[in-house]
């Protein structure tokens, strides 16, 4: 069994590293100091302070008829005030509700959109578009990186121009851009793990519609560790016919551990004796030579 692996370059935000062991020029160390002094006799200092803002806080906690009687001793009409305090009240409620409005506004989540960016190199529905998702997040195989993935499969069957018959399985599929370039270019089936519902309805399966491969096409909404783990069952065969005869893994670089992925993918029911797996991976990762009955 071979496994291909296909690294891809990540550009990584810009790192600074300051070296505090160094001489910084203007910076200075700066030191704390308490400072004590003999306690000495003094008398008390009390400062007052009134003001009409501060009268608002007056006689809060006592009941409405102290409230009068506190308010008219510092010289204020109760009624009067009593008015100004609801209109500042509401004033308060009225800022307080467009300032909420204005948080929630922020929070919103914008809309998901998709775009035609991706194409289909080889085969039957070459040039054909794709869907997308937009986003800076999303990360479909580069297609420089998927056109040389399926030149060195098309060598290994033996085929230079098209790949060998056969079911090709698509882990984290997204965009199915890698399956349905399979069936393009001569896999009989081919069989799609999405876990993301929106995606499988938005962008997959309008993908194969518009391929015209709707029927070659099997689509699991589940995850990929669940379906590696069933695939016997979920794809409805035996464990020694449920093997694929090749396996795409594409996963987000940042969220999975390849380690362990690849102990999975090993373990599965879904391969057997004469399964290629592509593996695309950030270059920074190290991918060993052999992983349990897989071999580089």
């Amino acid at each position: 069994m071979a496994v291909v692996v296909l690294s891809s370059p990540i550009v990584s935000p810009l790192g600074i590293n300051i070296d505090m062991s160094k001489n910084l020029g203007s910076f200075h160390k700066v030191q704390l100091f308490s400072v004590s002094t003999p306690l000495r006799s003094r008398k008390p200092v009390v400062t007052v302070a009134s003001s009409r803002k501060s009268v608002k806080n007056i006689g809060a906690g006592l009941a409405s008829e102290d409230k009068k009687l506190l308010l008219e001793r510092y010289g204020y009409d109760a009624n009067e005030f009593a008015s100004q305090s609801k209109k500042s009240r509401r004033k308060e409620e009225e800022r307080s509700g467009r300032n909420s409005q204005k948080e929630e506004e922020v929070v919103a989540v914008q809309p998901r959109t998709t775009h035609r960016l991706l194409q289909v190199l080889a085969g039957t529905a070459k040039r054909k578009k794709l869907l997308s998702l937009k986003g800076m997040d999303v990360r479909p195989m580069m297609e420089v990186v998927k056109g040389a993935a399926f030149g060195i499969l098309q060598a290994a069957g033996g085929c230079p121009t098209s790949l060998r018959p056969g079911r090709w399985l698509d882990l984290y599929s997204g965009t199915g851009s890698v399956g349905i370039e399979a069936i393009s270019r001569g896999c009989s089936e081919a069989h799609f793990v999405e876990m993301d519902p929106w995606v499988v309805s938005n962008v997959l399966q309008p993908n194969l519609e518009h391929t015209g491969f709707v029927e070659a096409s099997v689509i699991h909404t589940a995850r990929v560790e669940n379906f590696l783990e069933r695939a016997d069952k979920l794809v409805g065969m035996s464990c020694k016919d449920g093997a694929f005869d090749y396996i795409s893994v594409t996963p987000p670089y940042m969220e999975v551990d390849y380690e362990v992925l690849m102990d999975q993918v090993s373990k599965s029911p879904a391969i057997g004796e004469n399964t290629f797996i592509v593996v695309e991976y950030p270059s920074r990762t190290t991918m060993p030579d052999s992983c349990g009955c897989l071999e580089k």
